[in-house]
């Protein structure tokens, strides 16, 4: 699947000094010459700091790394795990589409999603707070179906209370 960088991106991008001191201590953890190989936990950080991965960020991260700007796009287009459009302010839902969810229910975890959230994946809902995406195995196979709300895994999902969490969520209550 082709990713492409959302066509409307800020001017600019900076660390916070604290993200700042973050990003340079890591670097220093590669030997001389490979420093590049920080390129992961740097997109990273931008997109927890950012909420998503923004050209300025990405050029950014490499001219830290002394690395061409394309060599990073390609490391952010190619992990999925890099938002390179704007995601929920609140929440982005990954709702797990393989195999064994989807046997066990996902498909209705994700019209819950095209009924609360946005028709399509990878939109924002109306008031911007949140956004979702079918994505790949997450790895819990077990407790299918699921989804990864941040960094948050929930198994064992039905219709009724992944909708609920939403509206938990929504509340500013936690799931």
């Amino acid at each position: 699947m082709l990713r492409r960088l959302y066509p409307d991106q800020p001017e600019s991008f900076a660390f916070t000094p604290a993200n700042l001191a973050w990003a340079e201590a890591q670097i220093t953890k590669y030997p001389e010459g490979r420093q590049a190989s920080a390129i992961i936990p740097l997109l990273w950080r931008a997109q927890e700091q950012e909420g998503w991965l923004t050209r300025p960020a990405i050029e950014t991260i490499a001219e830290m790394l002394g690395m061409a700007y394309i060599r990073a796009l390609e490391v952010a287009s190619f992990y999925f795990m890099f938002q390179l459009r704007p995601v929920g302010s609140i929440a982005h839902i990954q709702v797990c589409g393989t195999t064994s969810c989807m046997i066990c229910g996902a498909e209705d975890l994700i019209s819950v999603c095209r009924e609360k959230i946005a028709p399509k994946p990878h939109e924002l809902s109306a008031d911007g707070k949140f956004s979702w995406e079918e994505v790949e195995c997450l790895g819990a196979c077990s407790n299918a179906p699921m989804a990864q709300i941040g960094k948050d895994y929930f198994e064992d999902l039905t219709a009724e209370r992944f909708g609920e969490m939403i509206d938990q969520l929504e509340r500013g209550e936690v799931p």
